[in-house]
């Protein structure tokens, strides 16, 4: 079964619009935790717009579960606090100081010398690593060279084709295949981005897929649903699938 793992930047975000401490990050992930889910994502920016370090390190208290770590390893903030907490995983993605959300993988053409050191440092930690990569062939099996665990695939442009339903298929069989290519190298698979309760079953029809990171639409349909339930209804779909 592809594990869930439930990114809870947008609730930080949200308590961050005032300073009472609501909704509590960390009462989020209990309840997402008590409802079956198979670990908690986190994605700490410069700017600390959503989750901040003191989030982070709480987190790392009560966790006993998968704590996956995203964001850009060149922001000296971000090293040190995955120096700090070594969580189980930690996702590099080639995220802009001012990004509004992520919104491609890292070009490891460009990248690959500066991120090779950052990877074995990591992962001389006990740290997992998984790169945040487009569904391009080439670029992936420079992942593995470089020391990756696994890639993330970023899975905004499937997302997009899914809800404007066009190259549905197409889209779909370009992920597809640049899982498989990643497998036979090697390389775990998890996926992310975009990915909700509608497009989410066809996705993970892709073999091997081990785990998608999900915040934003989860955290949006659990404003109706209620955060438990919503929890719920992905990890019935992930069963499914």
């Amino acid at each position: 079964m592809t594990k869930l793992s439930v990114n809870l930047n947008k609730v930080a975000l949200l308590r961050n619009t005032r300073t009472i401490g609501i909704p509590s990050v960390t009462k989020a992930a209990q309840i997402c935790l008590s409802a079956g889910a198979h670990g908690i994502t986190v994605h700490p920016r410069p700017d600390q717009r959503h989750i901040r370090p003191a989030d982070v390190y709480e987190l790392a208290e009560m966790l006993t579960v998968e704590f996956n770590i995203e964001g850009n390893p060149y922001f000296s903030e971000f090293m040190e606090i995955v120096r700090k907490v070594k969580p189980t995983q930690c996702t590099l993605v080639p995220d802009a100081a001012n990004v509004f959300t992520s919104d491609h993988g890292w070009n490891l053409t460009e990248h690959s010398q500066r991120l090779a050191p950052i990877i074995q440092e990591l992962k001389e930690l006990g740290i997992r690593i998984s790169l945040f990569m487009d569904p391009d062939l080439a670029p992936i099996e420079r992942a593995k060279e470089i020391g990756a665990d696994r890639i993330e695939l970023y899975t905004e442009p499937y997302a997009t084709a899914f809800r404007n339903q066009t190259d549905v298929e197409a889209v779909w069989q370009q992920f597809a295949r640049a899982a498989k290519q990643a497998q036979e190298i090697g390389l775990g698979v998890n996926a992310g981005h975009d990915l909700n309760l509608q497009n989410l079953a066809k996705f993970c029809a892709i073999p091997g897929i081990l785990e998608v990171s999900i915040g934003h639409a989860l955290i949006a349909e659990a404003l109706e649903m209620g955060l438990s339930a919503t929890v719920k209804a992905y990890l019935k779909i992930l069963a499914q699938a």
